[in-house]
């Protein structure tokens, strides 16, 4: 369980944790792979999430995904990307969090994620939640943490404990 005061002071700049969906590289479920490996290739990510035409999420994307169907025994073949769609290589079994989702859920998932989707009740796409942010506030946190950490007596051990 994470301390109220810890909680406060990682969410006081909660609104900086989410990047907004407007800012994230994605593309439609229903694109070619061949779009979807351009726009994974010029954004510069490894993954990236996928989204129906409403807006919905329906889960990510990664550059492994599309060069495993580009790779044959013989070498690679980018020619049959256009046959496939994002839909037909995507990952759908993915951790996703809701807005206002709790802080301690949030970290335990982003243990084994760099990102995280986040997702309104209606699983439209709001944005992501990065390791990296929040990598950020724990940092903020801490040093705010030792600004107003009430000083204390110094430690002193009896005679013959200390060496």
């Amino acid at each position: 369980m994470i301390s109220r005061a810890v909680e406060e002071l990682m969410l006081e700049n909660k609104s900086s944790m989410i990047i907004p969906a407007e800012n994230v590289a994605n593309v439609m479920s229903g694109n070619p792979l061949e779009h979807a490996f351009l726009v994974l290739s010029k954004a510069g990510y490894s993954k990236i999430p996928v989204l129906d035409k409403g807006d919905h999420f329906v889960g990510l994307l990664s550059l492994n995904d599309v060069v495993n169907k580009m790779l044959e025994i013989d070498g690679i073949d980018t020619t049959n990307l256009s046959e496939f769609s994002v839909a037909d290589v995507m990952d759908t079994d993915v951790a996703i969090v809701r807005e206002g989702c709790e802080l301690e859920d949030l970290l335990h998932l982003l243990v084994d994620a760099p990102f995280l989707p986040v997702l309104d009740e209606h699983n439209i796409f709001k944005g992501i939640v990065t390791r990296r942010e929040i990598l950020k506030a724990v940092n903020r946190t801490f040093h705010e943490l030792d600004k107003k950490r009430v000083p204390t007596e110094k430690l002193v051990f009896p005679a013959g404990l200390a060496k």
